[in-house]
């Protein structure tokens, strides 16, 4: 198969858009003929699932991903449980949108035991992973920068990543390379290329100087100090010539109208990935 060009491969991740509604958004793919779209549950669950499939459909849209699954560390079995049942929820919800690959945002540890916490992410998708298997969908764990260990994932590195990953098929489970939050990493490129096979999905931003937020200071690529195009190489070189979905938390963006912000990707999107 011929890789896509640069421009067939933008997805548009709706968070980036977070005002807008996914109607809104998906009507905005259109009008930009933006091809891919990466989706949220809660913005999925607002427009109905049903609802939701029928609209990307009909604008003739493939969506790159369903996020989030995860967040499986919890102080009780009980709430491990219901943390598994709501993961295999959003495994069916992934295959009924024609998304592939869940992705993972594995969660915060419940105490101060981040080695446990670990251990709970491990054995959480290992008991999701064969109902996954049995709806067609790949588990992609996606690493968050360190900064979000105490409250979004104790999964911070690509290498941890590609450890839990590596347990499985690369058709059961793979790694999710956000640039955003492996830029810094010393071994990136050599944790990448340790991916080969098994990448399933590429995610862009680029990290402001100074960093505004945290969580809301993601910037659009070209604002900062991220080599987008150098990391796109060696996904490309280990194997990934997928979707690239642009995901961006930013206030000022989201207040921007949902036209000018897809034109604004585009133009970014062509000149730095």
């Amino acid at each position: 198969m011929e890789p896509m060009q640069t421009i067939e491969r933008l997805s548009f991740n709706q968070i980036t858009a977070d005002r807008l509604s996914l109607p809104e958004v998906v009507d905005c793919c259109a009008r930009a003929e933006v091809p891919w779209i990466a989706l949220w549950r809660h913005k999925v669950a607002e427009t109905g699932l049903a609802e939701s499939k029928r609209l990307v459909q009909n604008a003739g849209l493939r969506v790159s991903s369903l996020c989030r699954g995860g967040m499986f560390p919890a102080a009780t079995a009980a709430e491990r449980q219901a943390r598994i049942d709501d993961n295999r929820r959003a495994v069916d919800e992934a295959a009924e949108l024609g998304a592939e690959v869940l992705v993972l945002v594995c969660g915060p540890a419940p105490d101060k035991d981040i080695a446990a916490a670990r251990q709970m992410v491990e054995d959480g998708i290992a008991q999701l992973m064969p109902y996954a298997q049995s709806c067609g969908i790949k588990l992609g764990i996606e690493p968050l920068h360190p900064m979000y260990a105490a409250e979004r994932s104790v999964i911070n590195t690509l290498a941890q990543a590609n450890t839990i990953a590596e347990q499985y098929s690369p058709e059961q489970c793979g790694v999710v390379v956000d640039a955003f939050h492996v830029w810094w990493d010393p071994e990136l490129y050599a944790q990448i290329s340790r991916a080969s096979g098994r990448i399933l999905g590429f995610h862009v931003s680029d990290w402001i100087v100074p960093t505004p937020d945290l969580l809301m200071g993601r910037g659009m690529m070209g604002d900062g100090v991220i080599d987008l195009r150098r990391i796109r190489s060696a996904v490309e070189a280990a194997g990934y010539h997928g979707p690239i979905e642009v995901e961006i938390f930013n206030r000022t963006i989201w207040d921007m109208s949902g036209d000018d912000v897809f034109a604004l990707t585009k133009d970014r999107f062509i000149k730095h990935v």
